[in-house]
């Protein structure tokens, strides 16, 4: 199922040598977004196509917690129409990428009592709709930034007649509501994450043709200073299920990121320490509060690893 490769010992360090990997949910049809919610004892997940935000615990394992979760119209559609990456603010609120309703949204409801009541962060730029919010990451001043690929578009892909937006963008939120594009040169942006400090930022780039993570300098309303992270061109031509998707990084700037073939992981400076591989896609990652488990979204699977 699964099975980590050390390519360097610092990795020792980050992942125990005798860290196993575990299934803990399975049956789903595309799971993304993993979230631990630490108040709760839960990690939060997203099952995009069936429209179905899941929960886990360790008393009850898997249940429904919030459905629809990412398309609230009445009209049928297709297409991967639920919600994708969720995150709390700073209030423990739960807000999600909603790829149906193509916004940002907060679930309006405490979160032990969950409830598809939706208030909208953002759904339009420039008067024009956005195309499907993917994955988001607040900074500690509040300002909210998320990625907008065409995933959740029926078609999929730039060529969908309902795409209002030419570009797929990464954009912020100002806590006054305001919507800043950052970003409109990634072909496919998803993943999105801050090295501590927030002086740096990651944003994966899931195109076959450029399965690229990037790093950017953050300062003010603007990303600078572009330039490739990690280029996994030589991995993706192995055959291996995966993209370049959802990553976090932890306290020592460590970077876990989703792609060919599994898991990356890799120091601040790029450098591939080491991979949790698996044979189907992974899409996303999550740490528990401790930073001690990590938790992978694994296709039909969600996936525990006890790192030390």
């Amino acid at each position: 199922m699964g099975i980590i490769e050390r390519y360097d010992a610092a990795l020792d360090s980050i992942i125990s040598l005798n860290a196993k990997i575990e299934i803990i949910a399975d049956g789903f049809d595309w799971s993304e977004g993993p979230l631990w919610v630490e108040s709760q004892k839960m990690l939060l997940f997203s099952d995009i196509p069936p429209n179905t935000i899941y929960k886990w615990t360790e008393e009850k394992g898997k249940e429904v917690y919030l459905t629809p979760s990412g398309y609230t119209d009445t009209i049928k559609r297709g297409g991967e129409i639920g919600s994708n990456g969720l995150i709390l603010d700073k209030n423990g609120n739960l807000v999600m990428c909603q790829h149906g309703d193509r916004r940002m949204a907060r679930m309006d409801a405490p979160l032990d009592k969950p409830a598809p009541n939706f208030i909208t962060l953002a759904d339009k730029y420039n008067s024009k709709r956005l195309n499907s919010p993917n994955d988001a990451v607040y900074n500690s001043s509040g300002e909210l930034f998320f990625t907008d690929p065409p995933y959740g578009l029926e078609m999929q892909n730039d060529q969908d007649p309902k795409k209002e937006i030419p570009f797929n963008g990464v954009y912020k939120i100002k806590p006054n509501g305001e919507i800043i594009l950052l970003v409109d040169s990634i072909t496919r942006p998803n993943g999105i994450a801050f090295f501590p400090g927030e002086k740096k930022m990651i944003i994966a780039c899931s195109d076959p043709d450029k399965p690229f993570w990037y790093i950017y300098d953050v300062g003010g309303d603007s990303l600078t200073n572009g330039k490739i992270f990690y280029n996994a061109a030589e991995e993706a031509k192995k055959g291996v299920k995966g993209l370049p998707d959802g990553l976090k990084i932890d306290k020592n700037g460590n970077v876990f990121a989703t792609g060919p073939g599994g898991v990356y992981i890799f120091n601040s400076d790029g450098k591939k320490l080491g991979m949790i591989k698996f044979t189907e896609s992974t899409s996303n990652c999550a740490f528990s509060t401790d930073e001690k488990i990590l938790y992978v979204t694994n296709d039909m699977n969600v996936v525990r690893i006890k790192l030390r």
